[in-house]
């Protein structure tokens, strides 16, 4: 079996309690994947490829203001649930940014325009060139 070289994390955080990043919940970033790795003794490990996002929110209540933390929901269209969870992270304009451009960058990487996730059924015209 071919060994292979850890990716170069770009980013990682945990979830945090108000400002303490106490949990067992850890997000991960490298150029073409998000890596989420829930659980203490039972771990989960879930990732993400970044061409595969098709949307990008944040919110912050008051609390994760007055925290200095947030959430950002990712919505994919070919996920099983259709939607990640960033909860209760740090710095999460900064980190919203950087995903929104990594995601854009790994999209061109892989030539994926935005109608690729769609039926094409949403786009007439695309398959029948008399139906208009």
């Amino acid at each position: 079996m071919e060994k292979y070289a850890a990716p170069e994390l770009v980013w990682k955080d945990r979830k945090h309690f108000m400002w303490f990043p106490w949990s067992f919940t850890r997000y991960s970033l490298d150029e073409n994947r998000l890596y989420i790795d829930k659980g203490l003794l039972n771990i989960k490990h879930d990732e993400a490829l970044l061409y595969r996002i098709v949307d990008i929110s944040m919110s912050r209540t008051l609390a994760q203001r007055i925290f200095g933390t947030g959430s950002i929901v990712l919505y994919t269209k070919v996920d099983v649930s259709g939607e990640i969870l960033l909860k209760n992270i740090k710095s999460v304009k900064q980190v919203n940014r950087m995903l929104s451009d990594m995601i854009e960058k790994a999209r061109n990487r892989k030539r994926v325009v935005g109608k690729e996730f769609y039926s094409s059924d949403d786009f007439p015209g695309e398959d029948d060139p008399d139906e208009n």
